[in-house]
Protein backbone atom coordinates (compact mmCIF):
# COMPACT_ATOMS: atom_id res chain seq x y z
CA UNK A 1 0.00 0.00 0.00
CA UNK A 2 1.33 3.29 -0.98
CA UNK A 3 1.61 5.47 2.44
CA UNK A 4 0.96 9.71 2.71
CA UNK A 5 1.54 11.64 5.86
CA UNK A 6 -1.82 12.74 6.82
CA UNK A 7 -0.79 15.50 9.43
CA UNK A 8 -0.41 18.32 7.37
CA UNK A 9 -3.78 16.77 5.36
CA UNK A 10 -5.96 16.47 8.04
CA UNK A 11 -7.35 18.48 11.21
CA UNK A 12 -6.17 15.39 14.08
CA UNK A 13 -8.77 17.88 15.96
CA UNK A 14 -11.94 16.03 14.23
CA UNK A 15 -10.37 12.91 14.80
CA UNK A 16 -13.34 10.61 17.26
CA UNK A 17 -11.62 9.98 20.32
CA UNK A 18 -13.75 6.66 20.15
CA UNK A 19 -12.43 5.90 16.94
CA UNK A 20 -8.81 6.39 17.86
CA UNK A 21 -9.52 4.32 21.30
CA UNK A 22 -11.23 1.33 19.28
CA UNK A 23 -7.87 1.14 16.94
CA UNK A 24 -5.42 1.48 19.77
CA UNK A 25 -7.12 -1.66 21.27
CA UNK A 26 -7.10 -3.55 18.54
CA UNK A 27 -3.37 -2.71 17.53
CA UNK A 28 -2.43 -3.43 20.64
CA UNK A 29 -4.48 -6.65 21.11
CA UNK A 30 -1.42 -7.49 18.12
CA UNK A 31 -4.54 -7.10 15.41
CA UNK A 32 -4.24 -4.12 12.55
CA UNK A 33 -7.01 -1.70 12.33
CA UNK A 34 -7.75 1.37 10.89
CA UNK A 35 -10.19 4.40 10.77
CA UNK A 36 -11.59 4.26 6.64
CA UNK A 37 -13.83 5.05 4.28
CA UNK A 38 -15.89 8.24 4.31
CA UNK A 39 -14.49 9.73 7.87
CA UNK A 40 -11.47 9.49 6.27
CA UNK A 41 -12.80 10.98 2.59
CA UNK A 42 -14.43 13.50 4.52
CA UNK A 43 -11.46 14.22 6.69
CA UNK A 44 -9.52 15.37 3.72
CA UNK A 45 -12.63 17.71 2.38
CA UNK A 46 -11.96 19.43 5.72
CA UNK A 47 -15.35 18.28 7.53
CA UNK A 48 -15.77 16.96 10.55
CA UNK A 49 -17.33 13.73 10.13
CA UNK A 50 -20.02 12.81 12.22
CA UNK A 51 -19.56 8.57 11.84
CA UNK A 52 -16.49 6.69 11.97
CA UNK A 53 -15.53 3.88 11.04
CA UNK A 54 -13.01 0.74 11.72
CA UNK A 55 -11.55 -1.57 9.82
CA UNK A 56 -9.56 -4.87 10.95
CA UNK A 57 -7.83 -8.06 10.15
CA UNK A 58 -9.49 -9.30 13.58
CA UNK A 59 -13.18 -11.70 13.13
CA UNK A 60 -16.21 -9.74 14.27
CA UNK A 61 -15.89 -12.49 17.02
CA UNK A 62 -12.38 -11.26 17.93
CA UNK A 63 -13.56 -7.77 18.37
CA UNK A 64 -16.72 -8.68 20.17
CA UNK A 65 -13.85 -10.40 23.09
CA UNK A 66 -11.83 -7.27 23.27
CA UNK A 67 -15.25 -4.38 23.64
CA UNK A 68 -17.39 -5.07 26.85
CA UNK A 69 -20.62 -4.84 25.20
CA UNK A 70 -19.83 -4.83 21.62
CA UNK A 71 -22.55 -6.55 19.27
CA UNK A 72 -22.74 -8.32 16.11
CA UNK A 73 -25.00 -6.99 13.59
CA UNK A 74 -25.91 -7.82 9.79
CA UNK A 75 -26.63 -11.42 8.15
CA UNK A 76 -25.62 -9.72 4.84
CA UNK A 77 -22.47 -8.49 6.36
CA UNK A 78 -21.81 -8.58 9.24
CA UNK A 79 -20.17 -5.55 11.78
CA UNK A 80 -19.52 -4.91 15.14
CA UNK A 81 -20.97 -1.93 16.82
CA UNK A 82 -18.79 -0.88 19.53
CA UNK A 83 -19.85 1.78 22.05
CA UNK A 84 -17.29 3.69 23.43
CA UNK A 85 -18.78 6.60 25.55
CA UNK A 86 -21.65 8.23 23.93
CA UNK A 87 -20.97 6.94 20.15
CA UNK A 88 -21.02 3.74 18.50
CA UNK A 89 -18.18 2.45 15.87
CA UNK A 90 -19.00 0.38 13.37
CA UNK A 91 -15.91 -1.70 12.95
CA UNK A 92 -15.73 -4.23 9.76
CA UNK A 93 -13.22 -7.43 9.22
CA UNK A 94 -11.33 -6.74 5.87
CA UNK A 95 -12.85 -8.37 3.42
CA UNK A 96 -11.29 -10.71 0.88
CA UNK A 97 -11.86 -12.15 -2.54
CA UNK A 98 -14.18 -14.79 -3.42
CA UNK A 99 -13.38 -18.37 -4.13
CA UNK A 100 -15.06 -21.67 -5.06
CA UNK A 101 -14.65 -22.84 -1.42
CA UNK A 102 -17.04 -19.87 -0.33
CA UNK A 103 -20.37 -20.82 0.25
CA UNK A 104 -20.78 -21.18 3.55
CA UNK A 105 -19.74 -17.49 3.93
CA UNK A 106 -20.74 -15.94 0.39
CA UNK A 107 -23.63 -16.64 -1.71
CA UNK A 108 -24.55 -15.05 -4.93
CA UNK A 109 -28.02 -15.10 -6.56
CA UNK A 110 -28.35 -16.28 -10.51
CA UNK A 111 -27.63 -12.74 -11.47
CA UNK A 112 -24.36 -12.03 -9.78
CA UNK A 113 -26.02 -10.18 -6.79
CA UNK A 114 -24.30 -10.88 -3.46
CA UNK A 115 -26.77 -12.24 -1.46
CA UNK A 116 -24.09 -12.99 1.71
CA UNK A 117 -20.81 -12.00 1.80
CA UNK A 118 -18.64 -12.51 5.23
CA UNK A 119 -15.62 -13.66 3.21
CA UNK A 120 -12.64 -12.50 5.38
CA UNK A 121 -8.96 -11.18 3.32
CA UNK A 122 -6.10 -9.40 4.00
CA UNK A 123 -6.05 -5.28 3.67
CA UNK A 124 -4.89 -4.87 0.11
CA UNK A 125 -7.68 -7.43 -1.01
CA UNK A 126 -10.64 -5.33 1.76
CA UNK A 127 -9.51 -1.91 -0.49
CA UNK A 128 -10.02 -3.54 -3.60
CA UNK A 129 -13.69 -4.74 -2.46
CA UNK A 130 -14.89 -1.29 -1.34
CA UNK A 131 -17.15 0.34 -3.88
CA UNK A 132 -15.58 3.64 -4.56
CA UNK A 133 -11.57 4.77 -4.48
CA UNK A 134 -12.36 8.08 -2.38
CA UNK A 135 -13.65 5.63 0.40
CA UNK A 136 -10.80 2.97 -0.22
CA UNK A 137 -8.67 5.16 2.22
CA UNK A 138 -7.46 3.68 5.61
CA UNK A 139 -5.91 6.40 8.34
CA UNK A 140 -3.42 4.90 10.56
CA UNK A 141 -4.30 7.90 13.90
CA UNK A 142 -1.19 6.66 15.58
CA UNK A 143 1.29 7.06 12.88
CA UNK A 144 -0.17 9.54 11.23
CA UNK A 145 -0.04 8.09 7.79
CA UNK A 146 -3.01 7.72 5.19
CA UNK A 147 -2.46 4.33 3.09
CA UNK A 148 -4.22 4.75 -0.82
CA UNK A 149 -3.49 1.51 -3.63
CA UNK A 150 -6.01 2.86 -5.54
CA UNK A 151 -5.76 6.08 -6.20
CA UNK A 152 -8.36 7.75 -3.72
CA UNK A 153 -6.56 10.78 -2.75
CA UNK A 154 -6.17 11.86 -6.46
CA UNK A 155 -9.46 11.38 -7.40
CA UNK A 156 -10.01 12.97 -4.36
CA UNK A 157 -7.98 16.11 -5.51
CA UNK A 158 -9.57 15.38 -9.29
CA UNK A 159 -13.26 16.00 -7.33
CA UNK A 160 -14.22 12.30 -9.20
CA UNK A 161 -16.10 9.46 -8.51
CA UNK A 162 -14.60 6.40 -9.40
CA UNK A 163 -15.95 2.44 -8.92
CA UNK A 164 -13.50 0.07 -8.11
CA UNK A 165 -12.54 -2.71 -10.65
CA UNK A 166 -15.12 -3.53 -13.36
CA UNK A 167 -18.06 -1.08 -12.83
CA UNK A 168 -20.33 -3.68 -14.42
CA UNK A 169 -19.69 -6.22 -12.55
CA UNK A 170 -19.42 -4.18 -9.19
CA UNK A 171 -23.07 -3.10 -10.51
CA UNK A 172 -24.14 -6.54 -11.04
CA UNK A 173 -22.50 -8.15 -7.40
CA UNK A 174 -24.46 -4.69 -5.50
CA UNK A 175 -26.81 -2.41 -7.79
CA UNK A 176 -27.57 -0.31 -5.42
CA UNK A 177 -24.04 0.96 -6.00
CA UNK A 178 -25.23 2.90 -8.76
CA UNK A 179 -27.30 4.78 -6.00
CA UNK A 180 -24.14 5.63 -4.15
CA UNK A 181 -22.62 6.85 -7.69
CA UNK A 182 -24.93 9.41 -7.96
CA UNK A 183 -25.29 10.38 -3.90
CA UNK A 184 -21.86 10.94 -3.15
CA UNK A 185 -22.03 12.51 -6.90
CA UNK A 186 -24.50 14.90 -6.01
CA UNK A 187 -23.43 15.51 -2.28
CA UNK A 188 -19.94 16.40 -3.21
CA UNK A 189 -20.44 18.28 -6.06
CA UNK A 190 -17.66 15.48 -7.93
CA UNK A 191 -18.22 14.11 -11.16
CA UNK A 192 -18.46 10.63 -12.29
CA UNK A 193 -15.48 8.82 -13.96
CA UNK A 194 -16.70 7.59 -17.33
CA UNK A 195 -16.41 3.87 -17.29
CA UNK A 196 -18.41 4.25 -13.75
CA UNK A 197 -21.18 5.95 -15.45
CA UNK A 198 -21.51 3.67 -18.95
CA UNK A 199 -21.97 1.24 -16.36
CA UNK A 200 -24.95 2.75 -14.83
CA UNK A 201 -26.10 2.78 -18.78
CA UNK A 202 -25.49 -0.86 -19.23
CA UNK A 203 -26.64 -2.11 -15.29
CA UNK A 204 -29.47 0.05 -14.03
CA UNK A 205 -32.42 -1.98 -14.66
CA UNK A 206 -30.55 -4.46 -12.11
CA UNK A 207 -31.74 -2.35 -9.57
CA UNK A 208 -35.40 -3.91 -10.13
CA UNK A 209 -33.70 -7.33 -8.18
CA UNK A 210 -33.41 -4.83 -4.98
CA UNK A 211 -36.09 -5.73 -2.12
CA UNK A 212 -38.18 -2.85 -1.57
CA UNK A 213 -37.24 -2.46 1.53
CA UNK A 214 -34.08 -1.94 0.98
CA UNK A 215 -34.82 0.44 -1.34
CA UNK A 216 -36.91 2.64 1.25
CA UNK A 217 -33.35 2.65 3.51
CA UNK A 218 -31.60 3.46 0.72
CA UNK A 219 -34.02 6.78 -0.16
CA UNK A 220 -33.64 8.33 3.23
CA UNK A 221 -29.84 8.10 2.26
CA UNK A 222 -30.35 9.78 -0.80
CA UNK A 223 -32.82 12.63 0.71
CA UNK A 224 -32.24 12.77 4.28
CA UNK A 225 -28.90 13.16 4.12
CA UNK A 226 -28.77 17.09 3.42
CA UNK A 227 -28.32 17.26 0.05
CA UNK A 228 -31.40 15.85 -1.43
CA UNK A 229 -31.78 18.79 -3.96
CA UNK A 230 -29.02 17.80 -5.89
CA UNK A 231 -29.58 14.40 -5.39
CA UNK A 232 -32.91 14.42 -7.24
CA UNK A 233 -31.04 16.23 -10.16
CA UNK A 234 -28.29 13.11 -10.13
CA UNK A 235 -31.13 10.54 -10.11
CA UNK A 236 -32.93 11.98 -12.84
CA UNK A 237 -29.81 13.04 -14.89
CA UNK A 238 -28.48 9.35 -15.18
CA UNK A 239 -31.97 7.79 -15.41
CA UNK A 240 -32.09 5.88 -11.96
CA UNK A 241 -35.24 7.94 -10.50
CA UNK A 242 -37.62 5.55 -12.60
CA UNK A 243 -36.59 1.99 -11.03
CA UNK A 244 -37.19 3.77 -7.68
CA UNK A 245 -40.06 6.17 -8.56
CA UNK A 246 -41.65 5.55 -11.90
CA UNK A 247 -44.99 7.70 -10.55
CA UNK A 248 -42.25 10.85 -10.45
CA UNK A 249 -40.61 10.44 -13.41
CA UNK A 250 -42.46 12.14 -15.86
CA UNK A 251 -43.08 14.95 -13.38
CA UNK A 252 -39.45 15.64 -13.47
CA UNK A 253 -40.18 16.27 -17.12
CA UNK A 254 -43.00 19.01 -15.96
CA UNK A 255 -40.98 22.43 -15.54
CA UNK A 256 -43.63 23.24 -12.94
CA UNK A 257 -43.58 20.19 -10.96
CA UNK A 258 -40.06 19.75 -11.30
CA UNK A 259 -39.66 22.89 -9.61
CA UNK A 260 -42.26 22.27 -6.85
CA UNK A 261 -40.34 18.92 -6.47
CA UNK A 262 -36.59 20.17 -6.35
CA UNK A 263 -37.93 23.40 -3.81
CA UNK A 264 -39.37 20.76 -1.45
CA UNK A 265 -35.72 18.88 -1.96
CA UNK A 266 -34.41 22.00 -1.37
CA UNK A 267 -36.22 23.40 1.56
CA UNK A 268 -35.40 19.95 3.79
CA UNK A 269 -31.61 20.53 3.12
CA UNK A 270 -31.63 24.39 4.61
CA UNK A 271 -33.75 22.26 7.86
CA UNK A 272 -31.41 19.80 8.27
CA UNK A 273 -28.57 22.26 7.66
CA UNK A 274 -29.75 24.13 10.43
CA UNK A 275 -30.04 20.75 12.50
CA UNK A 276 -33.86 21.32 12.14
CA UNK A 277 -35.80 17.60 12.00
CA UNK A 278 -37.41 16.43 9.00
CA UNK A 279 -39.56 13.71 8.22
CA UNK A 280 -39.75 11.32 4.56
CA UNK A 281 -43.86 12.00 4.76
CA UNK A 282 -43.67 15.68 4.03
CA UNK A 283 -40.81 14.90 1.61
CA UNK A 284 -42.04 12.18 -0.53
CA UNK A 285 -45.37 13.37 -0.65
CA UNK A 286 -43.60 16.69 -2.33
CA UNK A 287 -42.15 13.81 -4.77
CA UNK A 288 -45.56 12.08 -5.66
CA UNK A 289 -47.65 15.08 -5.42
CA UNK A 290 -47.11 16.14 -9.15
CA UNK A 291 -48.29 12.30 -10.35
CA UNK A 292 -51.32 12.18 -7.51
CA UNK A 293 -52.66 15.62 -9.31
CA UNK A 294 -52.07 14.02 -12.84
CA UNK A 295 -53.78 11.01 -12.36
CA UNK A 296 -56.57 12.96 -10.25
CA UNK A 297 -57.07 15.30 -13.32
CA UNK A 298 -57.66 11.70 -15.67
CA UNK A 299 -60.37 10.36 -13.61
CA UNK A 300 -61.92 13.73 -13.56
CA UNK A 301 -62.05 13.40 -17.40
CA UNK A 302 -63.09 9.82 -17.55
CA UNK A 303 -66.13 10.96 -15.32
CA UNK A 304 -66.31 7.59 -14.10
CA UNK A 305 -64.70 7.51 -10.55
CA UNK A 306 -67.01 7.81 -7.76
CA UNK A 307 -66.05 9.71 -4.55
CA UNK A 308 -62.66 11.72 -4.54
CA UNK A 309 -60.50 11.82 -7.75
CA UNK A 310 -57.80 12.84 -4.97
CA UNK A 311 -58.26 9.60 -2.96
CA UNK A 312 -58.38 7.11 -5.81
CA UNK A 313 -54.99 8.96 -7.69
CA UNK A 314 -53.39 8.82 -4.64
CA UNK A 315 -54.34 4.92 -4.10
CA UNK A 316 -53.14 4.32 -7.76
CA UNK A 317 -49.91 6.51 -7.09
CA UNK A 318 -48.79 4.54 -4.04
CA UNK A 319 -49.50 1.24 -5.41
CA UNK A 320 -47.00 1.36 -8.57
CA UNK A 321 -44.49 2.94 -5.76
CA UNK A 322 -44.64 0.61 -2.96
CA UNK A 323 -43.92 -1.96 -5.68
CA UNK A 324 -41.04 -0.18 -6.14
CA UNK A 325 -40.01 1.35 -2.27
CA UNK A 326 -41.73 -0.09 0.69
CA UNK A 327 -42.42 3.02 2.24
CA UNK A 328 -43.98 2.07 6.10
CA UNK A 329 -47.41 2.97 6.97
CA UNK A 330 -46.25 5.93 9.31
CA UNK A 331 -45.15 7.92 6.56
CA UNK A 332 -47.62 6.42 3.69
CA UNK A 333 -50.71 7.62 5.47
CA UNK A 334 -50.02 11.06 6.15
CA UNK A 335 -48.70 11.47 3.03
CA UNK A 336 -52.24 10.70 1.66
CA UNK A 337 -53.46 12.76 4.41
CA UNK A 338 -51.81 16.00 3.21
CA UNK A 339 -52.69 14.91 -0.30
CA UNK A 340 -56.41 14.56 0.46
CA UNK A 341 -56.48 18.03 2.04
CA UNK A 342 -54.96 19.66 -0.91
CA UNK A 343 -58.74 20.21 -2.61
CA UNK A 344 -60.65 21.69 0.43
CA UNK A 345 -57.25 24.10 1.02
CA UNK A 346 -58.24 25.29 -2.70
CA UNK A 347 -61.73 25.72 -2.14
CA UNK A 348 -61.74 28.46 0.93
CA UNK A 349 -64.52 27.50 2.70
CA UNK A 350 -65.44 29.83 5.22
CA UNK A 351 -68.17 27.61 7.03
CA UNK A 352 -65.72 24.93 7.00
CA UNK A 353 -62.33 26.47 7.86
CA UNK A 354 -62.46 25.50 11.61
CA UNK A 355 -62.97 22.17 10.70
CA UNK A 356 -60.19 22.15 8.06
CA UNK A 357 -57.43 23.83 10.28
CA UNK A 358 -57.68 21.33 13.19
CA UNK A 359 -57.42 18.68 10.78
CA UNK A 360 -54.01 16.82 11.94
CA UNK A 361 -52.47 17.35 9.08
CA UNK A 362 -53.52 20.70 7.92
CA UNK A 363 -49.90 22.68 8.61
CA UNK A 364 -48.35 19.74 6.39
CA UNK A 365 -50.64 20.49 3.95
CA UNK A 366 -50.42 24.25 4.17
CA UNK A 367 -46.61 23.60 3.10
CA UNK A 368 -47.43 21.77 -0.05
CA UNK A 369 -49.81 24.26 -0.79
CA UNK A 370 -47.36 27.08 -0.41
CA UNK A 371 -45.05 25.25 -2.62
CA UNK A 372 -47.84 24.69 -4.99
CA UNK A 373 -48.74 28.52 -4.90
CA UNK A 374 -45.07 29.04 -6.25
CA UNK A 375 -45.90 27.96 -10.03
CA UNK A 376 -50.01 28.60 -9.82
CA UNK A 377 -50.55 32.22 -9.20
CA UNK A 378 -54.14 31.17 -8.96
CA UNK A 379 -53.58 29.45 -5.56
CA UNK A 380 -52.19 32.95 -4.37
CA UNK A 381 -55.80 33.51 -2.68
CA UNK A 382 -56.41 30.55 -1.48
CA UNK A 383 -52.85 31.22 0.62
CA UNK A 384 -53.95 34.31 1.99
CA UNK A 385 -57.22 33.10 3.07
CA UNK A 386 -55.41 30.23 4.98
CA UNK A 387 -53.31 32.74 6.34
CA UNK A 388 -56.38 34.98 7.77
CA UNK A 389 -57.91 31.55 8.97
CA UNK A 390 -54.68 30.50 11.46
CA UNK A 391 -54.60 33.80 12.75
CA UNK A 392 -57.89 33.96 13.71
CA UNK A 393 -57.84 30.41 15.22
CA UNK A 394 -54.37 29.36 16.49
CA UNK A 395 -55.25 27.25 18.66
CA UNK A 396 -57.37 25.17 16.40
CA UNK A 397 -54.30 24.34 13.65
CA UNK A 398 -53.15 20.59 13.77
CA UNK A 399 -50.23 19.14 13.34
CA UNK A 400 -46.81 20.62 13.04
CA UNK A 401 -45.61 22.25 9.91
CA UNK A 402 -44.60 20.15 7.08
CA UNK A 403 -41.34 18.68 7.31
CA UNK A 404 -42.23 17.61 11.42
CA UNK A 405 -44.63 14.92 10.96
CA UNK A 406 -44.72 13.36 14.24
CA UNK A 407 -45.02 9.04 14.02
CA UNK A 408 -48.52 7.93 14.87
CA UNK A 409 -47.80 6.63 18.25
CA UNK A 410 -49.10 3.33 18.81
CA UNK A 411 -51.35 2.16 21.78
CA UNK A 412 -49.94 0.57 24.58
CA UNK A 413 -50.07 -3.03 24.85
CA UNK A 414 -52.60 -4.33 27.67
CA UNK A 415 -50.31 -5.94 30.49
CA UNK A 416 -51.99 -9.64 30.95
CA UNK A 417 -53.33 -10.02 34.64
CA UNK A 418 -50.94 -11.40 37.03
CA UNK A 419 -51.86 -15.01 38.00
Amino acid sequence: MHTIDSSELIDASALSKAAVAVVARLVDNDYNAYIVGGAVRDLLLGKRPKDFDVATNATPEQVVALFKGARIIGRRFQIVHVRMGREIIEVTTFRGHHSDDTSKVSVKSENGLLLRDNVYGTLDQDAARRDLTINALYLDPRKKVILDDLGGLEDIESRLIRIIGNPVTRYSEDPVRMLRVARFAAKLGFSIDKDSLDGIAQCRHLLLDIPAARLFDETLKLFMAGAAAPTIESLDRHNLLEPLFPAAVDSMMDAAARALIVTAMRNTDARIDRGKPVTPAFLLGALLWPAVESKSRELVKTGNQEGSTVNAAAQQVLAITLQRVAIPKRFSIPMREIWELQPRLEKCASKRAKSVISQRRFRAAFDLLLLRADERDELRSAIAFWEEQQQLFPELVGSQPGTEIPSRKRRPRRRKPST
